[in-house]
């Protein structure tokens, strides 16, 4: 019954899910049906979340940005860290900036179950140009946070994205290994530490250019990580896929192909 503990999780938590399942499909009901009130500030928005003024004030990923990592940079050319230290994925794709009102949007999705921005955040990566990917994967989350959160924000967004642009999607070809802290707890040089050996590759990917699903991207740690795991496994070519870079990296970031 096992595929990994993802799978396990829903198993032993079926009411709750259920009742989740419901509740959401009972929102997505009302938002077609009823107008919205704005996520943001309140105003009416029609049948979309965000009112026109508030979609306009989302800090966009500045166009010069590094293609690999989308660190700002002055030009868009490779950054100087990953020329010097290159990560194990090839590309990222990000969105936003992370910064207001973005990072509310992010976090009330993932902190606050408000799982129609799920949608939102599909359309708004699709929107992006996304790369002729073979597979679709997300960022998974170790049983027991997953099983404390009730979903995985990025498996949400990675179902929706992919029926809107018809990509295979698998979403327990990612496992997490270790119930690891927060990244966001940890200092820079300990989150290269925190990930490393934590994710197992349950997908077959060799000879894949596999697409990664993440919320928000740092020091990259994780994605690399993954990334690792992914060419391990035989993928040709790793493309991140994330919501909201934040605009300044301090600090050592990559140690060769360590995280």
């Amino acid at each position: 019954m096992r595929r990994n503990g993802e799978a396990a999780i829903f198993f032993e938590n079926r009411p709750f899910m259920l009742q989740r399942v419901i509740g959401g499909t009972a929102r997505r009901v009302l938002d077609l049906l009823l107008p919205q009130d704005c996520r943001l500030c309140g105003l009416p928005a029609g049948k979309a979340l965000l009112c026109a003024g508030c979609r306009d004030e989302l800090p966009r990923l500045p166009a010069a940005h590094c293609p690999v990592c989308a660190l700002p940079v002055p030009t868009a050319q490779v950054c100087g860290r990953c020329l010097k230290h290159p990560p194990a994925f090839d590309a990222t794709l990000a969105v936003w900036a992370y910064a207001e009102p973005a990072d509310g949007l992010i976090h009330a999705l993932k902190f606050r179950a408000q799982l129609p921005l799920a949608g939102l955040f599909a359309d708004a990566l699709q929107s992006l140009g996304l790369p002729p990917a073979d597979l679709l994967l997300a960022m998974p989350l170790h049983p027991r946070r997953l099983a404390e959160r009730g979903f995985n924000q990025s498996v949400e967004i990675g179902r929706l994205l992919a029926r809107r642009a018809q990509l295979r999607f698998d979403a327990f070809g990612l496992e997490r290994l270790h119930d690891t802290p927060p990244q966001r707890d940890l200092a820079w040089s300990q989150r290269r530490r925190n990930v490393r050996g934590a994710f197992a590759l349950r997908a077959e990917v060799a000879g894949l250019h596999v697409a990664v699903i993440d919320d928000v991207l740092t020091t990259g740690a994780s994605l690399h990580e993954v990334a690792r795991v992914l060419k391990a496994g035989g993928a040709l070519t790793v493309t991140n896929l994330v919501l909201a870079r934040t605009p300044k990296l301090r600090g050592p970031r990559f140690n060769g192909n360590r995280p």
